[in-house]
């Protein structure tokens, strides 16, 4: 154990160092599913701010006398399923169920399996590895 990191951030007796490499893997996939996700967030948040664009669209159509092209965009784009069957809601929500939220349970089950439930442990490895000891911005 290196005494210098706090407890929460000790390599655990045992634990190996290709563990604490595997670990650090299996937690930079979740990190990039954590992007992803946020992305898919965006989308949903973009998609539903432009449905909502579409009323003033539809209301300067009409206001310019262009009431068949209103009416177009009021029946064929406003409210629209983005795919088959499917709002950007029940996009993100399939997502969480089917794909994110069991990958995050897993990779908890096995950092609280193989590392006592320790966070980090590669990251916090590199930031002792990288630090100026003695510098004021690289303290622990």
């Amino acid at each position: 154990m290196n005494e210098s990191l706090d407890d929460a951030h000790q390599v655990p007796h045992g634990v190996s160092e290709k563990t604490v490499a595997a670990l650090g893997a299996l937690a930079k996939a979740l990190e990039t599913t954590e992007r992803a996700r946020g992305h898919l967030y965006g989308f949903h948040q973009l998609t539903g701010t432009a449905d909502f664009q579409l009323d003033d669209a539809v209301r300067l159509l009409r206001d310019a006398g262009h009431e068949a092209q209103a009416r177009l965009v009021e029946r064929e784009v406003l409210g629209r399923n983005v795919i088959p069957g499917h709002w950007t809601f029940q996009i993100v929500e399939a997502y969480n169920n089917t794909y994110y939220r069991p990958f995050a349970g897993i990779e908890r089950d096995i950092v609280d399996q193989l590392a006592d439930g320790r966070d980090h442990l590669f990251e916090a490895r590199l930031k002792e590895q990288r630090r100026t000891a003695g510098h004021p911005d690289h303290t622990l």
